[in-house]
């Protein structure tokens, strides 16, 4: 099944809303670039998601708790850095799908390669 937009704004598409556009393609278009795409958006996203998550809440709440006040400027400079991360992250890889290249993030394009081809 496909989703009848071209490969290459299939691709773009896959990384517009993260992780959850990613699925949605994954589930829905059949063709090799735009699950690879999809399945790249999952990994990254879903795994900044996931230290965004531990950063932002788990450990800037645990420290705040505990009085770590010096720490806790390290906890959000590393909140920072995830952020920025992730939107730069977000604008080149709807560039390089918009451009029909298959641009790989470390890491995260092994495994998603394995999904992918699965």
């Amino acid at each position: 099944m496909q989703t009848g937009l071209a490969e290459n704004v299939a691709g773009c598409l896959c990384y517009l809303f993260g992780w959850v556009s990613g699925l949605v393609f994954f589930l829905i278009d059949k063709r090799p670039f735009v699950r690879f795409h999809a399945a790249q958006s999952m990994v990254v996203f879903g795994g900044l998601g996931i230290l965004y998550f531990i950063f932002g809440t788990v450990l800037r709440g645990g420290l705040a708790f505990m009085g770590g006040f010096g720490a806790f400027g390290l906890v959000g400079m590393m909140f920072g850095l995830i952020w920025l991360v992730g939107v730069v992250l977000w604008i080149l890889l709807m560039v390089k799908a918009y451009q029909g290249q298959k641009y790989e993030v470390p890491i995260a394009a092994g495994i998603a390669k394995s999904f992918a081809e699965k």
